[in-house]
């Protein structure tokens, strides 16, 4: 399938990258890792996605050269669609007419056929590792810039080489980019020790709603404590985290309010429980490890209707508090 990608590349001269709204590092990462892939083919690629590029993730190359737009203007002879299981995804309007062919390049289990040409591989342990492998194929030389776009991709999608599937070949990968000249230690200090004061706050409102019972716990923050801390919705990402820490604790739930009333809702897990199954259930999907979705208020209700799809599963009792 890499060769189809490429062929496609090499007959088109213009390219729209994009990736899912809220994009995480591992949207960002092989955005612009594919980006400087494709200019170094002598192609121009303009990098476009419909929410800004999160804080910690600003320091990456090329990253001020991402634009934000919540439709597209211009017309494109390719779009290149990361991580998302649809159009729709992206966020972006006009991206229908925007573009020719349309390539689809995805590894998560619920990924989706959706473009004209779709490579899928749920055995990559992030996109930026398909992007890796698409350099390989074209010749492209692994240059520092897109050696540290891909190794951020790499790290924050494996959780920092934590999630089940994290093996000698995820390690191997990452010992080639940084030989390639990614810095792990600056690439950990922006992604980890860069947070803004208002996700520290927003997490201490975050853990005083910490719920658990058995191996399950979830916590949330309301629209009214977004406002208190003066948080953004990058804030949010990683604090799911913090539950799934609890020794004992097998998976977590974070419930963040929308504006609409709704709630955004992330999934963790440390292995034993596919979350990516829950997450299908209500329209999402994402990683056995990490996935999400959107529900419906109350916040009683979403968080009942999500804590007896894990009840199902697990075949035991969970008491809601």
């Amino acid at each position: 399938m890499v060769a189809e990608v490429l062929n496609a590349i090499r007959e088109r001269e213009i390219f729209l990258v994009t990736s899912h709204a809220r994009p995480d590092g591992d949207a960002i990462g092989s955005a612009l890792g594919l980006a400087l892939v494709l200019r170094a083919l002598g192609k121009r690629a303009d990098v476009v996605l419909s929410d800004p590029v999160p804080v910690i993730y600003q320091p990456l190359p090329q990253a001020k050269s991402i634009q934000q737009a919540s439709s597209l203007s211009g017309s494109y002879q390719a779009a290149i669609i990361l991580e998302c299981d649809s159009l729709q995804r992206t966020g972006l309007g006009g991206l229908e007419s925007a573009a020719g062919i349309r390539i689809n390049i995805d590894h998560h289990a619920s990924a989706r056929p959706f473009a004209d040409i779709n490579w899928i591989d749920t055995a990559a342990s992030a996109t930026g590792e398909m992007i890796y492998k698409l350099a390989r194929a074209a010749g492209v030389a692994l240059t520092p810039e897109i050696a540290t776009c891909l190794y951020t991709a790499v790290l924050t999608d494996t959780g920092s080489f934590c999630f089940s599937g994290t093996d000698d070949h995820v390690f191997a990968l990452a010992e080639e980019l940084v030989r390639a000249g990614a810095d792990p230690v600056s690439i950990a200090q922006n992604v980890y020790f860069a947070n803004p004061e208002s996700k520290m706050r927003l997490l201490g409102a975050a853990l005083s709603s910490l719920k658990r019972s058995g191996p399950l716990a979830w916590m949330f923050v309301t629209q009214a404590q977004m406002k208190q801390t003066a948080a953004l919705e990058e804030d949010c990402e990683g604090l799911v985290n913090y539950a799934l820490g609890i020794a004992g604790v097998e998976a977590a739930i974070f419930f963040r309010e929308l504006p609409d009333g709704r709630f955004r809702v992330s999934l963790r897990s440390k292995g034993a429980i596919n979350v990516a199954r829950i997450a299908e259930r209500f329209g999402g999907g994402g990683h056995a490890c990490a996935s999400g979705c959107s529900l419906a208020g109350p916040l009683p209700v979403a968080t009942q209707q999500i804590v007896e799809q894990f009840q199902a599963l697990q075949q035991t009792p969970v008491e809601i508090l």
